[in-house]
């Protein structure tokens, strides 16, 4: 075979097997994530490049392989649905974001929850569920009177299209208002929090989101391997489980960790 024909396969070999590692490097005054490429990405930044998340940000972009964890709370008939009057338990419901959509993944409901109370399931609606892309708001103001708030999620066949129904949430009823496909609202005594599925020594665990990789080792580890999605692939992320600080590295969606 002529020397130029073993020229295209030795590089595409080279290419898979010689990529090399994500590195955690010190930085004042934050460490940074060094990627195969060599871009250099502070611990604080590395939420927001993924989904757009920043402290303080009203809003994240939720991309494939984060999901809501849905946990709405029931009360008698007439009460005020706040603190613990009329209490009388909760249902759960586990989301998970696809290419496809939001998948429903679990669902614990309560034995007797009030007749007429939208089962928790049903908050966010099939219709909702088909979409491409999605944004979670914390918090949006809908009544500046009454001060009431709710958490808000997007949903839209495109980023322009999410992008646009964003901007209109300075008045939310135009958005979110009567029966909405787009937009799903929370009641005030439903509590919706982001989670990631993580592989830690070779068993799939659910975290929430913004959780650090301290959060899924053993105080003061002998040991511990990483490794992160980069263009489509696993690659090893070189931690030093001596430095605290490098266990502070963010978690994000499918990460593989295992420790000793």
């Amino acid at each position: 075979m002529p020397l130029r024909s073993l020229a295209l396969p030795i590089i595409a070999i080279c290419l898979l097997s010689c990529t090399r590692a994500y590195q955690v490097l010190p930085r004042t005054p934050s460490y940074v994530l060094r990627s195969p490429d060599s871009r250099e990405t502070p611990f604080r930044e590395i939420l927001g490049n993924y989904s757009g998340f920043e402290p303080g940000h009203p809003s994240v972009d939720l991309r494939p392989g984060l999901g809501l964890r849905v946990e709405n709370a029931y009360y008698e008939k007439g009460a005020s649905r706040k603190g613990l009057k009329g209490y009388l338990g909760t249902e759960v419901a586990n989301y998970m974001v696809t290419k496809d959509g939001l998948r429903l993944l679990a669902v614990v409901p309560m034995k007797n929850r009030p007749e007429g109370d939208t089962p928790v399931q049903d908050l966010i609606s099939a219709t909702q569920m088909k979409f491409r892309y999605y944004r979670f708001y914390f918090e949006i103001l809908f009544n500046s009177k009454s001060g009431e708030n709710s958490s808000v999620l997007l949903a839209a066949n495109s980023l322009a299209e999410l992008n646009d129904l964003s901007a209109q949430l300075t008045d939310p009823q135009k958005v979110c208002g009567g029966v909405s496909t787009h937009c799903a609202v929370f009641p005030e005594a439903c509590s919706v929090s982001l989670e990631m599925n993580v592989i830690v020594n070779g068993k799939q665990q659910l975290t929430n989101w913004g959780s650090s990789l301290s959060s899924v080792v053993t105080k003061s580890p002998q040991h511990v391997s990483m490794k992160r999605m980069y263009r489509g692939r696993l690659i090893n992320v070189k931690i030093d489980p001596t430095d605290p600080v490098q266990l502070g590295l963010p978690l994000l969606p499918g990460d593989q960790i295992s420790w000793l």
